[in-house]
């Protein structure tokens, strides 16, 4: 029994001096691997401030600004605590964590990956600065005030007081207008006037009532051009230009531009057409109603009328006495088994079927 005690005390003995030995040899790569730990440390604030105030200027969104800033200091950090493992020769472990980064970010690429594409849309949008913040632009089916720039969604304002909220993966992957890139807008009306009319004196018209208006761009020319036949009228394009710094100068613009139009036109007898519909008469066509009509009562007029009322009274009753007959002969015939001499020769004078008259 004390043999087996003191051996183990001797292990215990021999375990503890090598682990001392262990210690006293891997102590200065400790110390090492944590210099290196706090000197990275430093080295990542300092990378993350220099980022952030400096590299980063060109971006006006403080919320990319801070993430990549972050980025650039989780980079630094991880880099020095994979060199401070390399130092204590914990290669092994260095390169079980790599492997089990790399399956994690794998797994969390494909759980979100419709984030991640927002984001780095996201990123992208604030790179290339398609529109700010306050500008009038239309995504889709969207068409609003810019309110807020984020790094996954963008708020719209729309002109209904409605705010809508859109993934940057949606903008990014879509067309984009945005009427604030320049100061100006141009306005079309489209306008329809008479077949009867001089298009030249409407052409002169129109223009005199478009320039004649305050508030639009002198640099740039009015412009009139008819376009189309329609139904109704003949149709044309009236256009100008307007300082656009909000929604508001669109629709006034073209407001004061139509009540323009309709003063000038009524001055001047110009005619705006309702819309017309002709209607033509006739195998080939060419008749009017009035015309047509005339035709029909003159082919009525001449077939010879044959009383039909009279020949309907004429046919019923001839319907009703054949009937009658009918129910006569089934009354007055035998049947099977009955005595002739006991059939009533006059079977209308008893009450039966016949009573009722039959409406035809």
């Amino acid at each position: 029994m004390n043999i087996r005690v003191k051996n183990l005390s001797d292990i215990i003995q021999d375990k503890i001096a090598k682990w001392y030995e262990i210690t006293v040899s891997m102590l200065p790569n400790f110390v090492l691997s944590v210099v290196l730990l706090v000197v990275f440390y430093f080295v990542a604030r300092f990378f993350k401030w220099l980022t952030y105030s400096v590299f980063l200027r060109a971006l006006r969104s403080r919320e990319l600004k801070k993430i990549v800033s972050k980025i650039v200091y989780f980079i630094i950090l991880i880099v020095g605590l994979m060199t401070s493992l390399s130092v204590l020769e914990l290669d092994k472990t260095v390169t079980s964590i790599l492997a089990s980064v790399g399956i994690i970010g794998l797994a969390l690429g494909f759980a979100f990956q419709d984030i991640a594409s927002n984001f780095i849309s996201g990123f992208f949008m604030a790179i290339h600065k398609p529109f700010n913040v306050g500008d009038v632009v239309e995504v889709k089916d969207y068409q609003g005030t810019v309110t807020r720039l984020n790094l996954r969604t963008t708020e719209l304002r729309t002109f209904e007081g409605n705010d809508v909220i859109i993934p940057n993966k949606e903008i990014f992957q879509n067309p984009i207008t945005n009427y604030y890139s320049t100061a100006s807008r141009r306005i079309t009306v489209e306008v329809g006037v008479s077949y009867a009319e001089d298009l030249e004196h409407v052409r002169e018209v129109t223009l005199k009532a478009l320039e004649s208006l305050p508030f639009i761009l002198k640099d740039r020319s009015c412009e009139v051009f008819f376009k189309e036949f329609s139904d109704s009228s003949i149709t044309f394009d009236a256009r100008f230009w307007v300082e656009y710094t909000q929604n508001a100068q669109f629709l006034s613009g073209k407001s004061e531009a139509i009540m323009a139009i309709k003063r000038a036109f009524d001055k001047e007898g110009i005619t705006i057409p309702f819309p017309i519909r002709t209607l033509d008469f006739g195998i080939k066509g060419g008749e009017n109603l009035h015309k047509a009509l005339q035709g029909n009562e003159a082919e009525d007029s001449q077939e010879a009328p044959n009383t039909p009322d009279s020949l309907t009274e004429e046919k019923a009753s001839q319907r009703y006495n054949k009937t009658r007959d009918q129910h006569m002969d089934d009354k007055t015939r035998p049947k099977k088994g009955q005595d002739p001499d006991l059939i009533d020769p006059n079977p209308l004078t008893h009450p039966t079927s016949l009573d009722k008259k039959e409406e035809f």
